[in-house]
Formats: structure tokens, sequence, C-alpha cells
């Protein structure tokens, strides 16, 4: 029985030998800390650590690093054997998304503490009332508080107990936060530890007044809601409408490829609409 081997075959495993050579290359050159790539691994693997500590989820970067590099593999040598179609689609997520789910997470983590705020407020306020110190209503509050409040909490707590300031953690914890509303809520706490006071009042009145920002806020969302929808209308639209026409009568937008003034016309076409969006989201954007 005689094998035969085509040029085509000879391409297909000889990209696949290629691939891994080229993997182990790379391999070598990222534990290399004299590589500008190992660098940027490092950074990319401490960025990752930093999110999952953030967001107190398990893991480390280093194992969604390895995960990523072997999906990438087995999406190129599934390529290589079976020519999947639009690999580079798969290959891109698989380098994107953990980042972007991560920063996701990041968000709604955020969010969801903002409408908290007002609570964790009054709950400070009420404990200030039974006990004189502020670190002591902060420790006696905690058990009571809800997640994601209380996670951050129980951070500062942590952070007090190994030698940190009360002012110091909650200023850690506005840096590690970057949330305004945040920033003003702790603003208003620091102050009033540091100049003394009815603190238990300020506060009161501090919470009263992030729970109708809240308020506002909301409603401004809701008078705005059709209004975002006709952003993301107006941002995907074009490429739809291109879509059909050109699914409709092939070659439809040849003419726009084909020559300098339909370059031209094209680049004037899509200058606009960014400017549209541009615009339409600053329109949006109400700050109240």
């Amino acid at each position: 029985m005689k094998l035969h081997i085509t040029a085509s075959m000879l391409m297909k495993y000889g990209g696949a030998v290629a691939v891994a050579i080229g993997l182990l290359s790379l391999w070598f050159m990222l534990t290399d800390s004299t590589f500008i790539l190992a660098r940027t691994w490092a950074r990319y693997i401490a960025y990752l650590d930093r999110q999952l500590r953030f967001l107190f989820l398990p893991g480390s970067g280093k194992q969604i690093v390895t995960g990523q590099i072997g999906a990438g593999v087995a999406i190129i040598g599934l390529h290589l054997l079976l020519e999947i179609p639009y690999w580079y689609l798969f290959l891109a997520l698989t380098i994107f998304a953990p980042s972007l789910y991560l920063w996701n997470l990041r968000r709604k983590r955020i969010e969801a503490l903002e409408l908290q705020i007002d609570g964790f407020i009054l709950a400070l306020a009420n404990g200030l009332k039974t006990v004189p110190s502020a670190g002591a209503a902060l420790q006696a509050i905690a058990p009571v508080l809800r997640d994601p409040t209380r996670q951050e909490v129980d951070r500062v707590i942590k952070e007090m107990r190994v030698g940190s300031t009360l002012e110091q953690g909650l200023m850690n914890m506005s840096a590690r936060l970057g949330s305004r509303p945040l920033d003003a809520a702790l603003s208003a706490v620091l102050i009033g530890i540091q100049v003394g006071g009815n603190l238990s009042a300020v506060l009161e009145t501090t919470a009263s007044t992030i729970r109708e920002m809240n308020r506002l806020e909301g409603s401004v969302k809701t008078k705005t809601s059709e209004g975002r929808a006709q952003l993301w209308v107006l941002a995907l639209f074009p490429f739809v409408l291109c879509f059909m026409f050109n699914w409709a009568q092939p070659g439809y937008f040849q003419p726009l490829q084909d020559s300098m003034v339909g370059y031209i016309v094209t680049t004037i076409a899509a200058l606009f609409w960014m400017a549209s969006l541009v615009v339409a989201h600053r329109i949006l954007a109400v700050d109240i």
C-alpha cells in the first residue's frame, strides 16, 4: 500500500509543524526577561491578577493565560487540519475575551456598590450612635452589609488590623474603586473624622443626598433610554444596510473600492458617521 503525499498535505502538515516550532520559540522568549515581549507578558499577567483580586475571584492570571494559549493552539491546529472558516475571529475572541469579561465584571461591581452607598453611610451613621469610634462602628456594621460593600469594608478592616489607620484604609478603598459617588461619601466621612462634631448627623444628611442623586440618575436613564437605543441603531445600521445591499446585488459597492473618488467618499462618510456617534454620546451623557 503506497502513501500518496500531495502538495496540499505537505503544506498543511508542514504549516502545523511550523506553528509548533513558532510557539516553542515564543515560549522561550516569554521566559527570558531580556525580551520586551516577556515584560509585556508579565504586565498582562499582573493586570489579570489585580482584576481577580479586585473581584474576589479564585484563580490566577497565569492560569487564564495558560488557558488562552491552549485555546489559541487548539484553534490554529483545527484550522490547519479541518480548515475552519473564520478561525481568526475565534482566535481574536480567545485573546480579548478574558480582559473584556473581567472589565465588564468590574464595571458591574462598581455600579452595584454605588447603589449601596447610601445604605452603607446610613448604617455607619447609626453605628456611630452606639459606639464613639468610627473604626469600631465600621467593624460593627460590616456583618450586616451586603456584597460587594461588605467585601470592601472587610478589606478596610483587615488593613486596620495590620497597622493601617481608618483614614488610610478609606482612602485606599476610594483609590481602588475609582467611583465619584463613593469618593464624595468617603470624603464626608474623612472630613467628619478629622474635624469632629456630630458625625452621625452629617452622615445621615450625606446618605439622604446620595439617595436623591441615585433617584435623579435613575430618572435620567429612564428618560434617555430611547435615545441610547437610537444610538445603537445609528452605530450598527450602516453595516447592516451595506450587507443587505451587497447580498441583494453583489458588487453594488465595488465602484467605491476601485477609484480614488470612491475612497474619498467612503472616508468622508466614515468620518461623518463617527462624528455623529460622538455628538450623540455627548448629548446623552447627562451630568447631574
